[in-house]
């Protein structure tokens, strides 16, 4: 498997060139040159990772401190998709040829959250993102409190509605199918923040201003990754897909169990945190809840967990002493409050300035694209074989113009054509350009 995206000395300089923007920045050239060094740098630090190499990109993102910086742009892009981008739908005017751009934004917090995943496992970034951690803790509140109420979905195949949909329509799907992606990536998060912090305030932010332990319940007990599908066969989310589970393997804990469960572990049996958490009745009575689902069979996959079981039979009958009330000062996001009432105006001049490109910048964009998702990398990075781009079955044809595209039959590539054709030619001219270029160079 390759393993190089980039060299450390690339890498050096893209770390050390990150910068945060403003919201009216957002999607500007400078803003995009820097979305292609974060996927860069994404994709170096998950095949380091997974290849057990030397992780330089999250050593480099340590000893620069650009950490913080990335915490800002996950959090900008997020208040962009709550408040601007619902304008960006409404606006009569506007009914762009073609979305890439729009949705590169959107996918640019889920690169960084993906990024944030790979490097949080270290307790050094941890330590590294400083201040950050608060603001870090305050959005995974916010994507899993939305997960635990159903309000993300569960990124169900919208292929069928794809097909009818229009391209702003579409990308208003494609956003929501994200949406869940990313929550279940602040899980993940989140685990690692109470695995390796040992800071009092964001502790307090945990346990006092968010409640974390009983949204953590609440996930448990309403397990969003894992449905039914025609109430028979039962699926479970597992490596970024819808897995159907064989009977035998219905109680095996996947992945995402065991890091709610880690969290939960954490934040209920740390000495620290069970100074701080309020076990009022209300509290206890939820996390008694969870006494149901600690079976012996979930314990022999957790060990640890049997520590958690003692603790909650010790809860059941014992009133635990609330601690010292402490003043809780919430904060409105500085992004939010630095730019109230201006989300009509930010949206339409990003209308003009951004998302309605010339034919000449959409062809530089795909070219600079195709450098950065170097096909091989790609394919590398995918956990499974790829898929249908009409109907979502497995695929094993490519689109023979552009590569980038796959199909399962030749009705489904014919289906699909009018959809694709205009992302087709722009890849295929920015990859011949660049073709072209590298041999003038040699």
């Amino acid at each position: 498997m390759s393993t190089s995206v980039i060299l450390p000395v690339e890498a050096e300089g893209f770390i050390q060139s990150l910068e945060t923007f403003t919201l009216r920045e957002l999607g500007s050239a400078r803003w995009f040159r820097q979305h292609e060094y974060i996927e860069k740098l994404n994709m170096q630090a998950i095949l380091n990772a997974q290849a057990m190499h030397e992780e330089f990109v999250k050593e480099l993102l340590v000893l620069l401190g650009k950490i913080p910086v990335l915490v800002h742009e996950l959090i900008l892009v997020e208040v962009w998709k709550q408040k601007v981008f619902p304008v960006l739908c409404q606006l009569q005017d506007f009914n762009p040829k073609n979305t890439f751009q729009l949705y590169m934004v959107i996918h640019h917090e889920a690169t960084i959250i993906n990024l944030l995943e790979t490097i949080l496992f270290h307790k050094d970034s941890c330590d590294a993102a400083d201040g950050s951690l608060l603001d870090l803790v305050d959005y995974c509140h916010r994507k899993l409190t939305l997960l635990a109420s159903g309000a993300t979905g569960q990124g169900a195949d919208t292929r069928s509605q794809l097909d009818r949909a229009s391209f702003m329509e579409e990308l208003q799907m494609q956003n929501a199918a994200l949406e869940f992606e990313i929550s279940l990536k602040a899980a993940s998060v989140l685990q690692y923040l109470t695995d390796h912090t040992d800071s009092i305030s964001v502790i307090n932010r945990m346990l006092c201003t968010h409640n974390m332990p009983c949204v953590l319940v609440q996930l448990i007990d309403s397990c969003p990754w894992s449905r039914c599908q025609e109430g028979i066969s039962l699926q479970k989310h597992i490596d970024g897909k819808w897995q159907t589970v064989p009977a035998e393997d219905r109680l095996k804990m996947t992945k995402l169990d065991g890091q709610v469960w880690i969290a939960l572990y954490n934040l209920l049996l740390k000495e620290d945190c069970q100074r701080k958490y309020d076990f009022n009745s209300f509290n206890k009575n939820q996390l008694l809840k969870l006494r149901a689902f600690l079976t012996d069979v979930l314990i022999d996959q957790l060990p640890n967990l049997i520590e958690l079981q003692r603790f909650l039979a010790h809860l059941a009958v014992v009133d635990s002493a609330p601690p010292k009330k402490e003043l809780i000062l919430e904060q409105v996001l500085n992004v939010i409050k630095a730019n109230s009432g201006k989300w009509e105006a930010i949206a339409k001049h990003q209308v003009k300035e951004t998302f309605s490109p010339s034919d000449s910048d959409l062809r530089q964009q795909a070219q600079r694209l195709a450098q950065t998702y170097s096909l091989d990398v790609m394919e590398s990075l995918l956990p499974e074989r790829p898929k249908c781009g009409s109907c979502g079955n497995e695929a094993s044809k490519r689109c023979s113009r552009c590569q980038g595209e796959w199909y399962c039959h030749r009705e489904c590539q014919v289906k699909h054509w009018p959809k694709h054709k205009k992302a087709c030619q722009l890849i295929a001219e920015a990859s011949e350009k660049t073709q072209k270029d590298l041999q003038i160079k040699s």
